[in-house]
């Protein structure tokens, strides 16, 4: 059986299209980053493994070299927890790539609850 420990491995996933920005990395990129850094040092069962980044790539397809190399890490039993922001960051099309339900179904993905502004 995948993953007999108790811990969750994680692998964090930032990614931003070009169009939202030309910086040599983007504002929405560290700040994902910090958001995402924030929720996993509050939550004890989590521990971090991996950031992977793609800055510049569009989410509507799954083409994109942190995505991937995120995926084999996960078939290497190195993560078993993907923490994105939101779904449009894991991927604009996720409904309908077959990825997607390998991961919903077999590992975890979190997404970082909206907090309001107080």
């Amino acid at each position: 059986m995948l993953f007999k420990q108790n811990k969750n491995l994680v692998a964090v996933y930032l990614r931003l299209s070009r169009e939202d920005g030309d910086k040599t990395e983007s504002d929405s990129i560290v700040g994902q980053r910090v958001l995402i850094q924030n929720y996993i040092n509050g939550q004890p069962s989590l521990q971090f493994v991996k950031e992977y980044v793609d800055d510049g790539y569009s989410g509507s397809n799954f083409d994109r070299p942190g995505f991937l190399k995120m995926m084999d890490d996960i078939k290497r039993q190195k993560v078993n927890c993907i923490i994105v922001k939101d779904l449009s960051r894991f991927g604009r099309n996720y409904k309908h790539h077959r990825l997607t339900p390998l991961c919903i179904t077999i590992f975890r993905i979190y997404i970082i609850p909206k907090v309001p502004f107080l």
